[in-house]
C-alpha cells in the first residue's frame, strides 16, 4: 500500500500570497481618500456646469463660485486656481484635469490621473478632447 502524499501550498507561499493582499490592501487604502476627493470635485463641477445661470456669467465669476464650492467641500487635492476657465469660438469651458502622485512605499509611487474633467458650460457630459 503506498502512502499518499499531502499536495497544498507551503508556509512561504501562504506568506507570499499574504504579503500580496497586504501590498494590494494598502493601495487600495491609500488611494481611496484621493479618488473620493475626484468624485467630489466632479459632482462640484457638473454642477456648475449645469447651472442654467452659468451661461451668462464671465469666466470670474464662475472661477470665484469653484473657490467658494471648493473651499465649503473641504478639497485639498486641486487647487481652484488651477482649474482653467475660458472662453473658445463663444462658449465657456472648464478644464479641471489633473493627477495626483503618492508614494505607496520605498520607490514605489502611485499616480492617478483624473482625465474626464473638461467641460463646455451647459452640457453636462465631459469633452474627450480640448476644444
Amino acid at each position: 500500500m503506498t502512502r499518499s502524499r499531502q499536495h497544498g501550498m507551503g508556509i512561504f507561499g501562504i506568506l507570499g500570497v499574504l504579503a500580496m493582499l497586504g501590498f494590494f490592501a494598502m493601495c487600495i487604502i491609500k488611494m481611496t481618500p484621493p479618488y473620493l476627493e475626484f468624485l467630489s470635485i466632479r459632482d462640484i463641477v457638473t454642477d456648475i456646469v449645469k447651472d442654467p445661470d452659468s451661461v451668462d456669467k464671465s469666466s470670474s465669476e464662475i472661477r470665484r463660485k469653484l473657490d467658494y464650492t471648493f473651499n465649503t467641500n473641504q478639497i485639498y487635492e486641486l487647487d481652484w486656481k488651477d482649474v482653467e476657465v475660458y472662453r473658445k469660438k463663444g462658449r465657456h469651458y472648464i478644464d479641471a484635469r489633473y493627477e495626483v502622485r503618492m508614494p505607496i512605499m520605498w520607490r514605489i509611487d502611485a499616480v492617478l490621473k483624473f482625465d474626464d474633467l473638461l467641460f463646455e458650460i451647459g452640457d453636462p457630459t465631459p469633452l474627450t478632447t480640448s476644444p
